[in-house]
């Protein structure tokens, strides 16, 4: 073949792979420069996920090209499920609008699914601003000191109102791992139930945020005033090396999905996500912001001056989390509905 027909050939090739690939006319500095980017918040104005997703609006439009304004704006509704359920059917799939809702959310279609109109593993993840771990004390005055005590002895625990961590988690340990647990619930906050273990009203409290009580409670921590009987967690945090997980009393493959898919909330902590079938380099482009974000000096300086913790996850592990989540058995979905949909009948 002589070289005129090879280069008639190489061209037409060339125009074919071109016309059957997807057309972006746009760079992805040109799509985001001098737009608003949507930052939707599940929550009202002035709330934990609220202040988390400000400030992230104030520092990552610099790390996405173009340098876009991010615009928070508060949806709130049926516990962020109203913003959760546009995001995946009426939000542009452009890139333009991201968002954030409660941490368990990813799993309702699969724990509940009343009301839900989405399929979580299809969501374009961006990552998370914290990987919570709580845990379950006993007050130092209790009997029980170990996760085994539980097995011959009660511990009272004081909650705040059913959906609430200090109310879900210990009635899933009841449940799951009959665990010897007893649930005072109706305290007004989390503080009130740390005066009931004062005054002996309750024994312990579960659900509670290992962060919150390195900041708020290090007195009780020096003095050895609590103690930690189990992390409420999929990773142990590098303060508790020596306390188990939760998921370490499984006795079976399916009772340890269940508790994965309860305790994965604790992984997603503050997440943030676009609509589905964005354009995989928009896609690319915020998560890399995401991350770098989580890195910037101004950032965390931010963090730390209105006390946020951080402890960011990317989206390929929560991608990776979700897709776990998603394959569990029919049997370990039906344990962990149970044990979540039984703590309204288990408040005592």
């Amino acid at each position: 073949m002589s070289e005129g027909k090879n280069l008639v050939v190489a061209v037409g090739v060339f125009l074919a792979i071109m016309l059957a690939a997807p057309v972006h006319s746009d760079s992805v500095s040109d799509f985001y420069e001098g737009r608003q980017v949507r930052l939707l918040i599940g929550y009202s104005a002035g709330g934990g996920y609220d202040t988390y997703a400000r400030l992230l609006a104030r520092h990552l439009g610099k790390h996405i090209p173009g340098n876009p304004t991010i615009v928070p704006q508060n949806m709130p509704g049926a516990g962020s499920l109203t913003v959760a359920n546009f995001l995946y059917n009426v939000a542009p799939k452009d890139g333009s609008v991201i968002g954030t809702f409660a941490r368990g959310m990813a799993m309702e279609p699969l724990l509940s699914g009343e009301g839900t109109r989405f399929n979580a593993s299809e969501f374009s993840w961006i990552g998370s601003l914290n990987n919570e771990v709580s845990v379950c004390a006993s007050w130092h005055t209790s009997d029980v000191r170990t996760m085994q005590d539980l097995e011959t002895r009660e511990l009272i625990v004081g909650g705040t109102g059913s959906g609430a961590d200090t109310d879900t988690f210990p009635i899933v340990m009841s449940n799951l791992l009959t665990a010897n647990i007893k649930l005072i619930s109706g305290y007004p906050g989390g503080n009130d139930v740390l005066l009931a273990m004062e005054r002996g009203e309750v024994d312990g409290r579960c659900g509670w945020s290992w962060s919150t009580i390195k900041s708020r409670n290090a007195d009780w921590l020096a003095e050895d005033r609590i103690n930690i009987l189990v992390q409420l967690a999929l990773e142990k945090h590098p303060d508790l090396a020596h306390v188990p997980l939760i998921t370490d009393f499984a006795d079976n493959e399916d009772e340890l999905m269940a508790m994965e898919l309860i305790f994965a909330r604790q992984v997603m902590g503050r997440p943030y996500l676009a609509p589905p079938g964005i354009p995989a380099d928009r896609h690319e482009v915020l998560r890399r912001a995401f991350d770098a974000t989580t890195r910037d000096p101004e950032f965390l300086a931010d963090a730390e001056r209105i006390q946020l913790e951080l402890n960011p996850v990317d989206g390929e592990e929560i991608d990776a989390l979700i897709v776990r989540i998603y394959g569990a058995s029919e049997n370990a979905i039906r344990l962990a509905s149970d044990a979540i949909v039984n703590t309204a009948n288990n408040n005592r």
